[in-house]
């Protein structure tokens, strides 16, 4: 198969990592495959050894129908089988694209339960023709889509986000390395990362820890994600109005989760809204005991290998914080083994890649 996946962007991001994942895994099973990117180059980007071609799209009449000419160029000469593409602005010109390459199976993928207002909504659903079928990372988000008519249906399936589960294998001599690097000895160390943005709810979050820290002060909070913007001086600010000082570090931009989630002692995730979230799986994968809010697929993922408490609950998402720091070590071992036994089992990205690959053949045989 000739497969191109449709990205905005390559920027540090759970649903570009994904795609690149499962682009990857295409080429090394004998696929041509190559990643299409409307957006210009961004400073941060996930590294790839794929074929990339830009679009050089902004946000301008003139640059969206000339990046629309040059997708076209491009496709012409490639000649996919299958357009894949990835969220909403992706989708929408991968469906547009379709017109250029009328024989390509067009698969929209939606990675989180909000991709915006009614009005994009209401775009999916007027393009929804173009589209062969969109594919949702979780049952909350294929339901909510459903239920707001952007999705008919009998369209919409699922095929949950895929882990790297020999990339994210506990280490005990990493974990002993990172722990020595960052000066900690005995302190519970609690690990969140994403970009800073509302969805993710970090004020939530540091109020909650806020109460951990009033209980349990040999604890301390890392934050991994980009620390730019007026999100991130909002949650700063926030941060040292609640006296969090030194317990709190922001890690910045992370490109060795794997050793960071081994060098720490549980993840959090205090998040509004999600879809299927990556750095909540990575987490379960390398043994780590988890608490996240009941938003988006959360629940799905997680099962009975964390704790969940619901969204904008400070309280509740500090209480369980705190039950798990209370936990006899050989409860949390069992957690933690639950958990990757979970990730292996039902969200291994190679089984994932088959479910696509799968899907890919299946509407090619019906196009």
């Amino acid at each position: 198969m000739r497969i191109v996946y449709v990205l905005t962007s390559l920027g540090v991001g759970g649903a570009e990592r994904q795609a690149l994942a499962l682009a990857e895994r295409m080429a090394a099973r004998g696929h041509t495959a190559a990643v299409l990117v409307l957006r210009p180059r961004l400073t941060e980007e996930w590294p790839t050894t794929l074929n990339v071609f830009r679009l050089e799209m902004r946000r301008t009449p003139l640059s969206f129908l000339t990046a629309l000419a040059r997708g076209r160029v491009f496709l012409n000469k490639f000649r996919p089988d299958v357009l894949h593409s990835h969220s909403f602005h992706a989708n929408l010109v991968a469906r547009l694209l379709k017109v250029f390459v009328r024989e390509a199976v067009v698969l929209s993928s939606v990675h989180n339960v909000y991709e915006g207002s009614w009005g994009r909504m209401l775009c999916y659903r007027l393009t929804d023709g173009l589209s062969c079928r969109t594919v949702a990372v979780s049952k909350a988000a294929a339901n909510r889509f459903v239920r707001l008519k952007a999705v008919p249906e009998a369209k919409c399936v699922v095929i949950p986000n895929g882990i790297d589960v020999a990339e994210f294998t506990p280490s005990a001599g990493r974990r002993r390395q990172l722990r020595s690097l960052m000066g900690i000895d005995a302190e519970f160390i609690w690990l969140t990362s994403g970009r800073i943005v509302p969805a993710k709810d970090y004020p939530n979050l540091l109020r909650a820890f806020a109460l951990v820290q009033a209980t349990r002060a040999d604890t301390q909070l890392w934050i991994a994600g980009e620390t730019i913007g007026a999100e991130f001086a909002k949650c700063s600010e926030l941060a040292n109005q609640l006296g969090l000082g030194n317990a709190v570090r922001w890690l910045g931009l992370r490109r060795d989760m794997a050793a960071l989630l081994d060098a720490t002692d549980g993840f959090v995730l205090g998040s509004a809204w999600e879809g299927m979230p990556l750095a909540l799986a990575e987490a379960m994968a390398v043994e780590k005991p988890v608490v996240a809010t009941d938003v988006g697929g959360v629940r799905e993922l997680v099962g009975d290998a964390g704790m969940i408490v619901p969204p904008d609950n400070s309280d509740a998402l500090a209480e369980a914080l705190l039950a798990v720091m209370q936990l006899p070590q050989d409860d949390l071992c069992a957690i933690s083994k639950r958990a990757r036994e979970r990730i292996v089992q039902s969200f291994n990205m190679d089984t994932k890649a088959n479910d696509w690959e799968a899907l890919y053949r299946a509407e090619l045989g019906r196009n």
